[in-house]
């Protein structure tokens, strides 16, 4: 198969699933793109969810448009971006024709309840998958736990905490270099 088609219905295929956003797609990203495919490891998934994060715009399209142009070039990211939008424009085209009229019944609202319900499992096999990745000392298990509180009961800014932590971590890192009479940088 053509290497652009193979990268339109990968990322089509994912795009198919977007009940709850970008980061009910995180799981189905690291299984497509890093178990199936092999397009990227999962330390660079993660970095491209960081990034991701703090750039404009939905995650999992900014992800999949990091992965299309590191796998592909400049195209490969535009043709991964185009199948991952592309499904979600036909479902939510089809669905605001529709649903109005079928919003207030309460088996739809049942369903959608059940859905939501999915979406937080997924997001939080997500956290558990990656955090066996990234949480690998205890400076990295310090820094999850600051950012976790800071996110829940002070409501900082995602890129604000990203930006912070990663701060936290070079300088901490650098500091441990020097300590042990090493040179920083």
């Amino acid at each position: 198969m053509n290497i652009y088609l193979d990268l339109f219905f990968t990322f089509a295929k994912m795009g198919v699933c977007t009940f709850g956003g970008g980061y009910a797609m995180l799981p189905i990203l690291q299984r497509e793109v890093v178990d199936k495919k092999g397009w990227a490891t999962e330390e660079e998934l993660v970095d491209y969810y960081a990034i991701g994060q703090c750039t404009p715009g939905i995650i999992a399209v900014n992800t999949a448009t990091f992965i299309g142009h590191k796998y592909r070039g400049w195209l490969g990211g535009v043709v991964a971006t185009i199948g991952l939008v592309f499904p979600s424009l036909v479902i939510i085209t089809a669905i605001a024709a529709f649903l109005s009229n079928f919003a207030d019944i309460p088996t739809v609202q049942h369903a959608l309840a059940g859905v939501n319900a999915c979406v937080v499992a997924l997001i939080a096999s997500s956290v558990v998958k990656l955090s066996k990745t990234t949480v690998k000392d205890v400076l990295t298990a310090c820094i999850f736990v600051v950012v976790l509180v800071l996110a829940f009961f002070v409501g900082l800014s995602p890129a604000l905490l990203i930006v912070g932590a990663g701060l936290v971590g070079y300088v901490t890192r650098q500091l441990l270099k020097l300590g042990k009479g090493g040179s920083a940088a």
